[in-house]
């Protein structure tokens, strides 16, 4: 035990030395007059001289610097510390509480005062922290629940040589014990991720849904540069990331689509994302420490909801092709007007191939070298030169739909690959993907339709090809019916 805060001075006390007055519990001060000075129950050696004094300031410093309030009793009871955090919560100062004989009357209803003195000096006898709760007074009479961690204070000979009490109020315990749980619970298994980023952007802490979205473990994922887990899109997130330590959180979610490098191979993700700026509680300028970053994979979510958009346009464009070509009088017509409606949002370019004999005649196209609508083929009665193993001529020997890309043809390498895979086809060549699909009518084969997309866009998927032999049904329909007109003429 050691000297405490009085009055800006501690008296050290020789080992044959004693207060003026050595128990005052009537509120007006400690030991050491009425002035208060010389807080000392304990003695100090008097041969230390201004060292010790020193010594007694550091520590008086040190006690008033802490967080949590403390409070000290020797062997007999004697209240020997109490820092300027005790003071706040219980209004009592140092020089009116240091020298006095446990809490009865002043700190503790008398009623009390014997039970919360017993438990808080039963830690001399035991080793390790003992935890309580007590209802403690303050100066101004009112009562404050506090949750208390005791220890013994063992002397030079290795005896108890007193207690010492650190206490604060239960509701700011119970506060910061939420404050904990809450931020080791959300650095657990929960169901979004959870990344604290430093102001370097680099991962510092990464919960167990967020080491599975980014393909890592716990551990192995810290300190990483967060490109060498993103192949695409990182840019758009560190910017985001820079903009919360800059200028703070934004006010709103934001979803942020990105391309992973996994081993699997590269897997796009869309991440609905919050951020929180991170900053010390420590110093009085807010500090940065990094960023929160909270995320939930909503990739399955934003997926449906395309899906139903763009079913939702496509129906919306057939049902508006179905009233104009209801108004058309050529059925040719009204196969290259539905044909206009099914390009919107679904591809580039679209070639209608017929069947004349056992060869296949282009009959309409949109334009080569520009976007346009889709004409008839002046003359019409030229067979295609298309060569064997033809997506078209596929699709007509399976009676079905064929997909295909630049990518899959055995020469294509880049741009010059792509337009030269293209121009072997006899398609125009910004031609990427195509989706030819079989014309039928009444059990017969009428010829093929192509649908052709820009290496800027998406090949051709699944849903595709059920709008595109929806197309080809209608489209045969009137090819069927031009060709019953002209027979009956």
């Amino acid at each position: 035990m050691g000297a405490s805060r009085s009055s800006g001075t501690t008296d050290a006390l020789g080992p044959d030395e004693e207060p003026d007055e050595p128990d005052r519990a009537d509120g007006q001060g400690g030991p050491g007059g009425p002035d208060g000075q010389g807080a000392c129950s304990v003695p100090l050696d008097s041969g230390a001289g201004s060292g010790a004094d020193s010594g007694a300031e550091l520590l008086a410093a040190l006690l008033d610097g802490m967080d949590a309030a403390l409070c000290a009793f020797d062997a007999g009871g004697t209240v020997t510390h109490w820092n300027r955090e005790a003071e706040r919560i219980l209004g009592w100062s140092a020089q009116e509480a240091v020298g006095r004989t446990g809490f009865a009357g002043w700190a503790v209803r008398r009623a009390d005062a014997h039970e919360v003195q017993g438990r808080l000096m039963a830690a001399m006898d035991a080793p390790g922290r003992q935890v309580h709760e007590f209802a403690l007074l303050r100066k101004d009479g009112s009562r404050v629940l506090v949750r208390t961690q005791s220890a013994r204070v063992l002397g030079a000979g290795g005896k108890p040589a007193g207690v010492y009490c650190a206490f604060s109020e239960v509701h700011a315990q119970i506060d910061l014990e939420r404050a904990i749980a809450l931020s080791e619970a959300l650095l657990e298994d929960v169901s979004w991720g959870v990344v604290l980023v430093d102001v370097d952007l680099r991962p510092t802490v990464v919960n167990a849904y967020a080491a599975r979205a980014l393909g890592g473990s716990r551990t192995g994922l810290l300190g990483r540069p967060l490109g060498e887990l993103v192949v695409q899109g990182v840019e758009e997130l560190e910017a985001a990331l820079a903009h919360v330590l800059a200028e703070g959180a934004p006010g709103a979610p934001a979803e942020f689509w990105v391309t992973l490098r996994t081993a699997e191979g590269e897997r796009r993700r869309c991440w609905r994302s919050g951020f929180l700026r991170l900053a010390s509680p420590l110093t009085e300028e807010p500090v940065p420490l990094g960023v929160g970053w909270m995320f939930r994979d909503v990739t399955a979510k934003k997926l449906a909801q395309q899906e139903a958009d763009r079913l939702r346009f496509r129906t919306g464009q057939l049902h508006r092709a179905a009233r104009t070509v209801s108004e058309c009088e050529d059925p040719m017509e009204a196969a290259t007007s539905l044909l206009d409606f099914a390009l919107a949002g679904f591809a580039d370019h679209v070639l209608l191939d017929l069947m004349k004999g056992e060869r296949l005649v282009r009959t309409a196209a949109t334009p080569a070298d520009a976007p346009g609508p889709c004409l008839l083929v002046a003359g019409g009665s030229i067979p295609v030169r298309y060569g064997p193993g033809h997506p078209a001529l596929q699709a007509v020997e399976r009676t079905g739909s064929v997909r295909t890309s630049a990518g899959a043809g055995a020469g294509a390498g880049g741009p010059e690959g792509a337009a030269a895979w293209a121009a072997e086809r006899r398609w125009p060549r910004d031609a990427a993907h195509a989706l030819s699909t079989v014309l039928r009518s009444r059990g017969r084969t009428l010829g093929v339709l192509t649908f052709l997309r820009a290496a800027n866009r998406a090949a051709f998927e699944r849903p595709d090809t059920a709008y595109a032999e929806t197309v080809a049904a209608r489209v045969a329909g009137a090819v069927d019916l031009a060709r019953a007109v002209r027979a009956g003429e």
